[in-house]
C-alpha cells in the first residue's frame, strides 16, 4: 500500500473570490471566462477596487483544489508549493493543515516576498474570471519536491497551470521522470482554455511519450487538439494519454478508460458559481480510482455528482460536512443500483 494516493504539486494561491456585475469586468479590463496572469501593479489595482466588498477567502489554486477534494471525500494526498512569510502565507499554511494535506512547507522556513493570489470574479451569469498573480509561487522549483512522496503515491497530478513559470515547469518534469522510476501512474489537467492555447507545447513536455491520465473540459480539449469536432478531439487526445475524460458542464462528461468511451450524464442544477467545479471533478475521480475499486465509468459518476454540486455554491469548495453527507449519498445510491 502505497502511503499517498495522489502527490501534486501547483502554484499556492490565496482563491479570494468577489461577485461583481459583468460592468465592472469591462471597468476593469478583465477577460471573461478564462485564467489570465496578472503582473504586480494589476494585482494591487484589483484589490483596491474591490476593498470592503465581501468575499469568500480559501487556500487554493487549482492542484490544491483538487486533492482537498481528494482528501475531503477520504483519500491522502500530500501537496508540494511555496508561499511566502506573509499574513497571506499563514493564512494558507493554516488551510492546508486544516483540510488534513500533508506538504513541504515548514512554518519556520518561510521566505520573504508575496504570496500568490487568484482573484475570482464572479458574474449574475455563476460565470467565473480569475486574475492570477503568482507571486512567490512564480519560483517553485525541484526544490520544494519530495522525492519520498513521490515515490510514495499511486499518482502524481499536475495542474495546467505549472507550465507558465519555467521554474514550475521544470520541477513537474522532474516529479514526472520520479514517478516514472517509482511506476507511479501520471496525471494532468489542462486547466484553462488559456493554458491549452498559449502553453500548448510545454505541456506536451509534461506529456512527453504517453501519460495515463488526462482532465479537461471540452473548449479545453478542442483548443489542444486544434480541431473543433469532438471525435477527433477524442481520437487525438487517446494518443496522449492512456485514458481521459472532458467535462462538458451541463451535459455531463464523456471518459475514455483505454478499451472503451463511457458518455456520462449529470443531474440539472441551479448553478451559482463554477469555480472549482473541474478541481472537484479530478479530486473525486482519482479519489474513485484509488479507492473501492471504482472503475472508470464509477468514477465519473461520481466525479459529475461531486461537481455538479459544487456549483450550487459560492466558493472553491464544500464543507467538510457537506462532502462526507455527499458521498454518503452517492454510495448509497449506487448500492441500490447494483
Amino acid at each position: 500500500m502505497q502511503k499517498y494516493d495522489v502527490y501534486s504539486l501547483g502554484n499556492a494561491l490565496v482563491d479570494i473570490e468577489f461577485e461583481v456585475s459583468a460592468n465592472t469586468l469591462q471597468q476593469l479590463d478583465i477577460e471573461p471566462e478564462v485564467m489570465t496572469l496578472i503582473d504586480a501593479n494589476k494585482h494591487q489595482q484589483l484589490l483596491s477596487h474591490v476593498e470592503g466588498v465581501k468575499h469568500e477567502k480559501a487556500c487554493g489554486g487549482s492542484a490544491a483544489n483538487t486533492v482537498i477534494a481528494l482528501t475531503q471525500l477520504g483519500g491522502k494526498g500530500f501537496y508540494s508549493c511555496k508561499i511566502a512569510n506573509d499574513d497571506f502565507g499563514h493564512f494558507y499554511l493554516e488551510d492546508i493543515h486544516r483540510n488534513g494535506l500533508d506538504t513541504n512547507l515548514n512554518k519556520s522556513d518561510l521566505p520573504d516576498g508575496t504570496t500568490g493570489k487568484c482573484i475570482a470574479m464572479i458574474t449574475p451569469d455563476a460565470k467565473r474570471s480569475m486574475n492570477t498573480y503568482l507571486g512567490i509561487s512564480d519560483t517553485l522549483s525541484i526544490a520544494e519536491l519530495s522525492t519520498d512522496a513521490i515515490a510514495n503515491s499511486q499518482y502524481v497530478y499536475f495542474e495546467g497551470y505549472s507550465v507558465t513559470s519555467e521554474h514550475t515547469h521544470a520541477a513537474a518534469l522532474k516529479a514526472r521522470d520520479i514517478a516514472k522510476q517509482h511506476q507511479v501512474k501520471i496525471s494532468l489537467s489542462l486547466s484553462d482554455p488559456n493554458m491549452a492555447k498559449f502553453f500548448a507545447p510545454k505541456l506536451h513536455e509534461i506529456i512527453g511519450d504517453g501519460i495515463d491520465l488526462i482532465f479537461c473540459n471540452e473548449e479545453e480539449a478542442y483548443i489542444f487538439t486544434q480541431t473543433r469536432d469532438l471525435d477527433e478531439a477524442c481520437a487525438i487526445l487517446k494518443t496522449k494519454a492512456k485514458a481521459f475524460a472532458i467535462t462538458r458542464g451541463a451535459q455531463g462528461s464523456i471518459v475514455f478508460d483505454g478499451q472503451q468511451y463511457h458518455d456520462v450524464a449529470t443531474t440539472q442544477v441551479k448553478t451559482v458559481d463554477t469555480l472549482g467545479a473541474g478541481d472537484m471533478y479530478a479530486g473525486a475521480f482519482l479519489y474513485a480510482l484509488t479507492h473501492h475499486g471504482y472503475n472508470y465509468l464509477q468514477a465519473a459518476k461520481l466525479a459529475n455528482f461531486m461537481a455538479t454540486q459544487i456549483v450550487t455554491c459560492f466558493g472553491p469548495r464544500l464543507t467538510q460536512e457537506k462532502v462526507t453527507a455527499l458521498l454518503r449519498e452517492h454510495d448509497n445510491t449506487k448500492r441500490q443500483a447494483s
